[in-house]
């Protein structure tokens, strides 16, 4: 799909609420022949939930929040999305020259993307193709008792760019040239949810912490993230988390250490608290960051990434 240029983003209206039970129990039976595995998810998926009062209330449809089992069901039923979109791929878009026959013809080729209840098509054709998918889509989920976000839903074109698991997906021009190329970046909502992070640790209700505990905790989460988000074009964002966070660290340590009023000086900062040059280290813990961890290249291996499942013997419809 490297001529895709159109983007369906679509968003389901709460997925975990909405999932009809029979829908549900009818695509697990197919796959799971044990009865009393059946049953029990079954008792699951109508185990109820407490009110505020201590009152017990049914559920109807929907998989309990948070619970174990829930990602696991959801997936499940959203199993439907991808069978309906593999035969339609199969039988029309299945080899390379079926698909430049429908380029030839006016007609758009697609692909779904889904992980869990997020997912996208990326679309080879014109606008109207993706807008298309959006109605198709709907009467896929609308057995499984699910609908889109007309809020959320939309068509986005390559260059303007999009949101997925966290990532900004956007072709842009390479600079210095006339080439332009898909890049992935994090996002902005996922930049804002680790400074966010940081903000938390270095408020002024922690100054009770231990500084190098506080060092500790705050590479732990750093590193977590960067270690996500490492297969991105994500260097220039690392540094830019890593100088906030120097910057909330910073002041933070002025506030805890500062003489009678005053706060202490850069100065001193720097000889008590930093080891080479203006990084923070204090009783064996040093702040490394995100920057600690490598960015690296995803290596693209299209459809050839092994599974451990057999296929499924039968779709249900």
């Amino acid at each position: 799909m490297r001529q895709a240029k159109w983007i369906l983003e679509a968003d389901i209206k709460a997925c975990f609420d909405e999932i009809s039970h029979i829908a549900l129990m009818k695509r697990f039976r197919a796959r799971i022949k044990d009865k009393r595995l059946c049953a029990l998810v079954k008792a699951f998926l109508k185990s109820g939930v407490l009110t505020e009062f201590g009152d017990r209330e049914e559920t109807l449809t929907g998989t309990p929040q948070g619970g174990i089992l829930s990602p696991l069901l959801a997936n499940i039923a959203l199993s439907e999305l991808d069978d309906h979109f593999e035969r339609q791929r199969n039988e029309k878009m299945g080899t390379q020259g079926w698909r430049r026959s429908r380029r030839r013809r006016g007609l758009g080729n697609w692909r779904l993307v889904r992980y869990c209840d997020d997912f996208v098509f990326v679309v080879d054709g014109e606008r109207h193709h993706a807008e298309e998918l959006r109605q198709q889509v709907a009467a896929v989920l609308a057995p499984v008792g699910l609908r889109l976000s007309p809020e959320k839903t939309r068509v986005v074109h390559i260059d303007e760019g999009f949101d997925f698991l966290g990532f900004h997906i956007r072709r842009m021009r390479k600079r210095g040239t006339q080439k332009h190329y898909v890049y992935t970046t994090p996002s902005k909502k996922a930049i804002q949810a680790i400074k966010d992070k940081v903000r938390a640790k270095t408020y002024r209700s922690t100054l009770h912490w231990d500084l190098d505990k506080l060092i500790i905790s705050l590479n732990r989460s750093l590193r977590g993230w960067a270690n996500y988000f490492r297969y991105g074009v994500s260097k220039a964002t690392f540094n830019d988390i890593d100088w906030f966070t120097w910057g909330r660290l910073m002041r933070w340590i002025r506030r805890k250490y500062k003489h009678g009023n005053r706060r202490i000086g850069m100065p001193e900062l720097r000889r008590r608290f930093c080891d080479q040059g203006w990084r923070f280290a204090y009783n064996g813990a040093v702040l490394t960051g995100a920057s600690s961890v490598a960015v690296t290249r995803y290596r693209y291996r299209g459809e050839t990434i092994p599974t451990p499942w057999t296929p499924t013997p039968a779709t249900v419809t």
